[in-house]
Parts: structure tokens; C-alpha cells; sequence
């Protein structure tokens, strides 16, 4: 009989959370949500040599119908600094998140997440740099990084 009962119990437990769906619920897939779509999603500096901040700007395009707002962008350390929009992003126009690498004293490869909050749909947007550090004296082919170099727009 005890049996019954916990089976009758859990039994109305499933159904009654079932049903208990709100059409209504905010975590409901809005079909106008903002939809933010990156020209790329990860960028790779190649061989750099140590001691300049580096800097990639990620161009992306709201491809929703409300406006898209970045609430949140941060990296996965302190050596890399994002920066971004903090005006909303309307449909059908593009802007820019830039990450900026401080190279100095980081010798080695390095990859770095950026993670971006927003109201887009899907949550939560992942976009990377990577490459590889060296000290000046190893490599005396590769030019060190000029002024007009440091920030690249691809």
C-alpha cells in the first residue's frame, strides 16, 4: 500500500509540474530576440614579440529584431582587456568588442577567452585570441611591433 501511495504521489508531483508551464515564462524563446552573429569568433596574433599591449577588434552584427544590448564583457584573466558597446546595438547595424593582450613579461603561447553577457538569443557568446609571446632576443627576423601595428582591424 505504501508503495501505491509514493507512486500516486510522485506520480501527480510530474504531472502537476508539467503542466505547470507559463506561456508567459521569460525563459520563453522570443522569436524577435536580438541575435548577435561575430565575423569571426576567434582571432590568433600569430608570433609577437614581447612588451606591447596588442589589440583585435571583433566586428559583429545584430541579425535580431530588438535591440541588442551587452550588458557584460570579460576576459579570462586580468592580462586581457575587453572593451565594448555600452549603447544598445539596433537591428541590422554592426559594432566592435576589442580585446587588448598585454604581452609583457608573458612569454610563451597564449589563449585568452572574452565572454560576452547579452540579450541576445542563446545566452551567453564566447569569442578567443591566441598566439605566441617571444622575448626580443630570440628571433631577430621578426620585427618588433611599431606604434601603427599595434591595433589591427581585419
Amino acid at each position: 500500500m505504501k508503495k501505491y501511495f509514493l507512486f500516486v504521489c510522485a506520480a501527480m508531483v510530474l504531472s502537476v509540474t508539467s503542466f505547470a508551464q507559463d506561456k508567459n515564462d521569460p525563459k520563453a524563446v522570443n522569436p524577435n530576440a536580438p541575435k548577435i552573429k561575430f565575423v569571426e569568433e576567434t582571432y590568433d596574433f600569430g608570433t609577437v614579440v614581447e612588451g606591447p599591449q596588442i589589440t583585435h577588434d571583433f566586428k559583429l552584427k545584430n541579425e535580431g529584431k530588438e535591440p541588442l544590448i551587452l550588458s557584460n564583457v570579460h576576459a579570462s584573466c586580468g592580462c586581457t582587456v575587453p572593451t565594448w558597446p555600452k549603447e544598445p546595438i539596433l537591428p541590422g547595424k554592426e559594432s566592435v568588442v576589442s580585446a587588448t593582450y598585454n604581452t609583457s613579461g608573458r612569454p610563451g603561447h597564449f589563449a585568452k577567452s572574452i565572454t560576452i553577457e547579452s540579450n541576445a538569443a542563446g545566452g551567453n557568446k564566447v569569442i578567443s585570441i591566441t598566439g605566441d609571446v617571444i622575448k626580443p632576443e630570440e628571433d631577430k627576423s621578426i620585427p618588433v611591433a611599431k606604434p601603427s601595428m599595434l591595433k589591427t582591424n581585419n
